[in-house]
């Protein structure tokens, strides 16, 4: 049965030829115009729906109608059709435990930041042609402690979960948007694209500012997920810190290794182009220099940016705590200004060189933990420091072997942190030391990321002050 009025819409509803099946399913697997899609098409896309609907009621949909009905549901990256009742497709969590499981994250695809400056944004890195990976000279270097520090930015905002909107940085408020973010990627990347920008670890390998991956290649926006992993929780390993971008906005959480559901699916990668702060590679990443200083525009009255928000941090954990009344955050503040100038002074500046605004030789001691500490302490560089210089964190892993280890080893026992050893501490590091270690940082008051059991500048500091 013709229905007149929508006779201007092509294809028709009870047409069986294979033409009209085929623009019919063309135009149901059209992406809606909020991501990315042609207005046009999505007018047909409603008329569609519409036809579809009339032909039902007037007798004249047939089975071709309710096929292209249910195809037009299972387009990707559409959520503005509900799912039909009794499909394959899976329905997700129960809505009574998706606060704890959190895994209703539907994202965006690939594409530039939002709001990039100048004429073009910068483009999306080239893989290489035989591995599938991103060459590791188009990567940012950054360190485990800055992937933690812009993660938590937007936890304390409490970014709301969006597929469509854009945080005021330029990135996706969705879990690849977040990881996009948290790596100081380029553009704004996927589930499907995440993978070429690490490398493929054992889960028993995660440190801070890795990532746990699940994305489902058969149908993306059905539980694909992927968060940052911020540290073990105990122990077992059974449990850790995540980090993750999921309705109704961004939290840390801890999670069941790997996830509240799809577990076995989830794929530990750790970002190619992560660096210690002193230099030295880190995890199987290329060697790469301390990150540069960001430039002195970035602090001052009326900034706010993930820089200040760092530069608190560094000053907190150089005796700079009392100046804050609240938290270090992205927006400067005086506590900032008097935290920078009390560090400055304590090297022995005056005058300019102590204006409490930052310079490259401020944030090259704060960065690498080097200088006098506020209060008088020395760090890993100053004249009283520890007989030992801080040697780097390349020196505490998995594999080394060298004489820095068993002299943390030798410390920890002296300060009655050495329950977990079942013989001396040794030159090689094992699971005794990475254990010992975290119950020492826990001691500090330190949780998730501050204490994983690796030691920094300021955990070999405190533990040979």
């Amino acid at each position: 049965m013709s229905v007149p009025v929508f006779e201007e819409f092509e294809p028709t509803a009870d047409c069986a030829c294979p033409g009209c099946a085929r623009q019919r399913r063309d135009l149901a697997l059209g992406l809606p115009v909020r991501a990315g899609g042609h207005p046009a098409a999505h007018g047909a896309r409603r008329a569609l729906v519409l036809v579809t609907a009339a032909g039902v009621v007037l007798g004249g949909g047939g089975a071709g109608a309710a096929t292209a009905l249910s195809r037009a549901t299972d387009a990707p990256g559409d959520t503005a059709i509900p799912a039909p009742a009794g499909g394959a497709a899976d329905p997700g969590p129960d809505p009574a435990s998706v606060s704890a499981v959190g895994s209703d994250t539907p994202q965006g695809g690939r594409g530039p930041l939002h709001g990039t400056p100048g004429p073009e944004p910068q483009p999306v890195p080239a893989a290489t042609p035989t591995t599938g990976q991103v060459a590791t000279d188009t990567l940012r270097p950054t360190t485990r402690a800055e992937i933690i520090n812009r993660a938590k930015l937007w936890v304390d905002a409490r970014v709301p979960y969006s597929m469509e909107k854009y945080w005021t940085d330029g990135y996706r408020q969705d879990c690849s948007g977040y990881i996009s973010m948290a790596w100081n990627l380029r553009a704004n990347e996927w589930t499907g694209s995440l993978d070429r920008f690490g490398e493929k670890i054992a889960r028993a390998d995660l440190q801070p500012g890795d990532i746990l991956l699940f994305h489902n290649p058969a149908d993306p926006t059905r539980g694909s997920h992927v968060t940052i992993f911020g540290g073990w929780t105990d122990h077992t390993h059974t449990s850790y810190t995540a980090y993750e971008q999921t309705k109704p906005h961004t939290r840390k959480k801890a999670t069941p290794m790997a996830y509240w559901e799809n577990s076995d699916r989830y794929v530990a990668y750790r970002y190619k182009g992560v660096v210690s702060g002193d230099g030295t590679g880190a995890g199987g990443g290329e060697t790469a220099q301390v990150p540069p200083f960001p430039g002195a525009a970035k602090f001052g009255p009326g900034k706010n940016n993930a820089y200040v928000t760092q530069l608190g941090q560094l000053l907190v954990a150089r005796g700079g705590k009392k100046f804050y009344a609240v938290g270090p955050g992205p927006k400067w503040t005086e506590a900032d200004r008097r935290a920078t100038r009390a560090f400055q002074e304590a090297q022995g500046w005056r005058g300019r060189e102590a204006d409490g605004i930052p310079g490259p030789d401020t944030w090259e001691l704060l960065v690498t933990g080097k200088g006098r500490s506020i209060g008088g302490s020395s760090g890993s560089g100053g004249s009283s420091a520890h007989a030992t210089p801080f040697p780097g964190r390349g020196s505490f892993r998995p594999g080394q072997s060298n004489a820095y280890v068993e002299k943390l080893g030798e410390q920890l026992v002296k300060r009655g942190f050495g329950k977990h050893y079942l013989s001396g501490p040794g030159p090689r590091w094992t699971e005794a030391d990475r254990r010992n270690v975290e119950a020492f940082q826990r001691a500090q008051g330190w949780r998730g990321g501050a204490a994983d059991g690796y030691p920094g500048p300021e955990t070999w500091r405190r533990l040979f002050r």
